[in-house]
């Protein structure tokens, strides 16, 4: 692992073979990357960066990740979508994005790559508030998502505001606490839409400073209790950005967990 785990975010990668635009916005847009090699099509997978929600976080400090993935045979679309901080981002616009996104994708993946995109609904790999937005696009749309790998994903938004996470990242996304808008949090927080039907791996460092393990813990374990497809993985000596370092120590599971939501489909 990096001296710095955070070196992740600004390490430089091959671009992107082709940007594609799924909404008129300069942020409603995806870059796609090619699987390597000439085996058979796949299905897609979506990789929705973190960064909480904000704007000076995008889609460039996964490039590592999706490039690792494609390397492995995968079609790949790094999703951008509006940010705090941003016109129309924050509630409802960042949400909303996303779910065209995970929507449009597919098709748009599949005419920009012919013949590498199998046809079914695709794979989302979130990372932290990435982590979020997949696992709420699953639970809003759960036909259009075909599984769901989130690493350290903010799983519980009202336990996150009550941890002031990010100084206060959850309230600028959803506009103030539950108190003020039950609504947004009831519609919005993976927490309160267990059980999430689409088949699920979450994985969490135990060492992560950033969202705590804990939350992930109790998530999963509600998710179970009212039968949802979820487990969880827990690595006990990886913090919050070796899950998506190709680098790090923690790869091998990464790999091995995402392989698992392909099993029998």
């Amino acid at each position: 692992m990096p001296a710095d785990p955070r070196d992740v975010l600004t390490r430089p990668a091959a671009v992107p073979d082709v940007t594609v635009s799924y909404g008129d916005h300069p942020d409603q847009v995806a870059d796609l990357r090619a699987p390597a090699g000439s085996g058979p099509a796949r299905r897609l997978v979506v990789v929705v960066h973190g960064g909480f929600w904000r704007a000076e976080y995008d889609r460039r400090h996964t490039d590592p990740l999706a490039v690792a993935l494609a390397a492995q045979g995968h079609p790949v679309a790094q999703v951008e979508y509006r940010r705090t901080g941003q016109p129309g981002g924050g509630w409802p616009g960042t949400l909303t994005d996303v779910l065209a996104g995970v929507t449009e994708l597919p098709r748009l993946a599949a005419g920009a790559l012919p013949g590498r995109v199998a046809a079914g609904p695709p794979l989302l790999v979130g990372h932290s508030a990435g982590g979020h937005l997949a696992l709420y696009a699953a639970a809003t749309a759960p036909a259009a998502v075909g599984g769901v790998l989130a690493l350290a994903p903010v799983s519980d938004l009202a336990q996150a505001y009550r941890l002031d996470l990010d100084e206060g990242a959850v309230a600028a996304l959803l506009g103030g606490g539950p108190a003020d808008h039950p609504e947004r949090y009831a519609a919005a927080d993976p927490r309160s839409l267990v059980p999430i039907s689409t088949r699920t791996v979450v994985i969490h460092g135990a060492l992560d400073q950033q969202v705590p393990i804990d939350m992930s813990r109790k998530f999963v374990a509600a998710g179970r209790a009212t039968g949802g497809d979820i487990r969880l993985v827990e690595l006990p000596k990886c913090e919050h950005y070796g899950l998506i370092d190709p680098e790090s120590a923690a790869w091998p599971e990464i790999t091995a967990a995402f392989r698992s939501l392909q099993d029998d489909r």
